[in-house]
């Protein structure tokens, strides 16, 4: 079989120019990390971890309408030039999958040689423009820019293929996520392996994307963050913060290295830059550009290379070495790495200890951590997975941890604290991090104290069993105590029995976690009593009982219309069984409880034993909802009987309070009021911020 001269021309400049970029990577990236190249150039990505990707039909047709707005939120500006099939497909995507968000398409044409000018103008709903003369990726990105009429710039390459939902999830960011200056897509290969999940830069100016090569839900890229720079291929940022910046920096022309100077300037500007993995984006790199660095446009790259870092000289020292792989490549943008581990991903719609370590984990992100998350048990807990790595969180899950230790070895050296839930959880954890993470600050946080609520459970129970249980439980709970470097409580009782039974230990308040919602509907507008609570939690299925056999009957004859509404999942079969009391309604879960806080007219609290703080109390108090509790449920929360809360423990006496409180308006404004000042002082995030503070960032490390 004879070869060509232009077969032998590519075979020789791909044989060169892989030998003259591998000389180019162990000059300055040194052998390991030249290595850890390779083995990502090699690595193999199973067909079931790649994207599942949509693409319009191979088809030359052109889009006859594109659904676009006269009054766009959003500008979306395609550079081109040329490569008139590939704009087509980007358009095909973008009317077969159009985005929520009103948008425009403005179509810069730089002079293409092909049939861009004839074929684009026809197509309806589309801005074209074409320049009288080719200047390149960042002069037709600026005459773009200038023609936009939305809030948003998002800055598009034609060899796309834009996702369903992506230009979506790039503008939510925004509001979930303050600070957010660009925001940058997770771009793919078509073979759905990950391209890019954002970029850094590193100390001698050369930019490298992060997860090249890696699966796209790899826990590592798969959730919200903070890089240096998002590829210009598909990015969105505010059109004043464009225009205030300069646009893209000119010094750069006609391209290579403009977004990443637009990263920093955004940086420098004190916005953050985020790779957002929920928007997804196809590219075909190099399609317009190429790949080799010697020749064409791609020589630019280069030479912009020294100009860009000439002009970062001053920054530039604080960025990662070569030396740096993996998380610490993002290192800089951080303050402080800290753990967070739970026997289960939290589900905070479902329970209150869930509730108060998602808030924990916000706090920590908005002091300036970078927050990781691992979940005991390595499973992939759905949505609420899902909503961690939205959040931020860097959430890990099987199958890409096959083992604990394994993992601890890999990751353990990068965190300041480690943050441990769970006094069984703790037990078999702080061995391994003594070990793999020999720096960081070990804090075990109760939840609440295990043994205090055991002991109560066996005094109510007047069971002989359940107390050396719960005398088993104090044994394990101190020594994991004794052994952790600080631990966290919820309630100052539990922090004053831990002064007796653990008094050597460092012990620190952090409570309940909320944030105020304010004062719902009006006393007017609200009916029914409620309950809240999950039912794995034993001392939730007792109250339900004891409040609709012993207290609802009583409530009933006084108030012959008035429903309760039992809401938590897991239910038993013991629980279930209270819906044939007639006015009793047993909900189970409910995802959304916003509508039964702003509308049930009074909570109840009607728990028997317990420990730690009561999230059903603050839940209700930060909708502006008052509360009838026995004084179990009120234990260390600042609250006072009449002021915030009625406090009643016999069954009589519980009966008359939510009688009187239902019936007396006044009574009902002031505990409202007071109630929500009572969760705005002692468990919003504002409360707990200098704690937060003073345990995570005066530590250690």
């Amino acid at each position: 079989m004879s070869i060509s001269l232009a077969d032998a021309r590519f075979l020789f400049d791909r044989v060169t120019g892989l030998i003259r970029r591998g000389w180019l990577s162990l000059r300055t990236r040194g052998l390991r990390a030249s290595w850890q190249r390779v083995r990502a150039q090699l690595r193999r990505v199973p067909a079931a971890r790649r994207a599942t990707l949509a693409f319009p039909p191979e088809t030359p047709a052109v889009p006859a309408t594109l659904p676009t707005s006269g009054m766009p939120l959003a500008s979306l500006v395609v550079p081109v030039y040329g490569q008139l099939e590939h704009t087509l497909r980007c358009l095909r995507a973008l009317a077969a999958w159009p985005p929520q968000a009103p948008f425009e398409v403005i179509v810069v044409d730089d002079g293409s040689p092909d049939d861009s000018g004839t074929v684009l103008p026809a197509i309806d709903g589309l801005r074209y423009h074409r320049r009288a003369e080719n200047g390149g990726f960042i002069a037709a990105c600026n005459d773009g820019a200038a023609l936009a009429r939305g809030e948003y710039l998002v800055f598009l390459n034609n060899d796309t293929v834009p996702q369903p939902g992506w230009l979506d999830a790039l503008l939510k960011t925004f509001g979930e996520h303050p600070g957010a200056g660009l925001v940058g897509a997770q771009l793919l290969y078509p073979d759905g392996r990950l391209q890019e999940a954002g970029g850094v830069v590193r100390r001698d100016g050369s930019a490298d994307k992060l997860g090249r090569l890696a699966a796209p839900d790899d826990p590592a890229h798969a959730f919200v963050r903070e890089v240096d720079y998002c590829s210009g291929a598909a990015i969105a940022l505010q059109r004043a913060d464009f225009e205030r910046l300069g646009g893209f920096d000119t010094r750069y022309a006609p391209a290579f290295y403009e977004d990443t100077d637009l990263g920093m300037s955004m940086r420098a500007a004190g916005k953050k830059v985020l790779c957002q993995p929920a928007s997804r984006v196809v590219h075909v790199e190099g399609a317009t550009a190429g790949t080799d660095v010697r020749r064409g446009m791609k020589a630019w790259q280069e030479r912009n290379q020294a100009t860009f870092r000439e002009r970062w000289q001053s920054v530039l020292p604080r960025h990662s070495g070569h030396d740096a792989t993996g998380a610490m490549l993002t290192r800089h943008h951080h303050a402080r790495c800290v753990l967070v581990v739970d026997a289960l991903t939290p589900t905070p719609d479902r329970d209150s200890g869930s509730l108060r370590l998602v808030n924990l984990m916000r706090l920590l992100r908005e002091e300036g951590a970078h927050v990781v998350f691992l979940p005991a048990d390595l499973k992939h807990a759905g949505a609420y997975t899902d909503a961690l790595q939205a959040l931020g969180v860097e959430t890990w899950h099987a199958p890409f941890v096959t083992g604990i230790p394994a993992w601890m070895r890999e990751h353990g050296a990068r965190f300041d604290s480690v943050v441990v839930c769970r006094h069984y959880v703790a037990r078999s954890f702080l061995p391994l991090l003594r070990e793999h993470a020999p720096r960081a600050q070990l804090v075990f946080d109760t939840i609440d104290l295990h043994y205090l609520r055991e002991q109560r459970a066996a005094e109510v129970a007047g069971d002989a069993t359940m107390a050396r249980a719960a005398g088993r439980t104090r044994e394990l709970e101190l020594d994991v105590i004794a052994r952790s470097d600080l631990t966290v409580v919820v309630s100052g009782a539990e922090r004053e029995l831990l002064a007796r039974d653990a008094p050597a230990a460092r012990v620190e308040l952090l409570s309940n976690l909320h944030h105020v919602a304010g004062p719902g509907a009006p006393f007017a507008q609200r009916r029914d009593l409620v309950f809240v609570g999950g039912f794995r939690h034993p001392p939730n299925v007792g109250a339900v009982r004891w409040f609709v056999e012993m207290v609802f009957p009583r409530v009933r004859a006084r108030l012959p219309d008035v429903g309760f509404h039992c809401i938590g999942g897991d239910v038993p079969a013991a629980v279930a069984a209270l819906a044939a009391h007639e006015g009793v309604t047993v909900h189970g879960h409910v995802p959304d409880i916003a509508p039964y806080m702003d509308g049930c007219r009074i909570a109840v609290a009607p728990l028997r034993y317990g420990a730690g703080v009561k999230g059903k109390v603050n839940l209700s108090m930060a909708h502006g909802q008052p509360v009838v509790a026995t004084q179990c449920a009120v234990e260390g929360m600042h609250l006072r009987d009449g002021h915030d809360v009625l406090v009643a423990d016999d069954a009589e006496a519980f009966a008359d309070a939510v009688v009187r409180l239902y019936e007396d308006p006044v009574l009902w404004n002031r505990l409202a009021a007071n109630g929500l000042d009572n969760v705005a002082r002692h468990f919003s995030l504002d409360a707990a911020r200098d704690t937060v503070r003073r345990v995570f960032f005066d530590a250690k490390g």
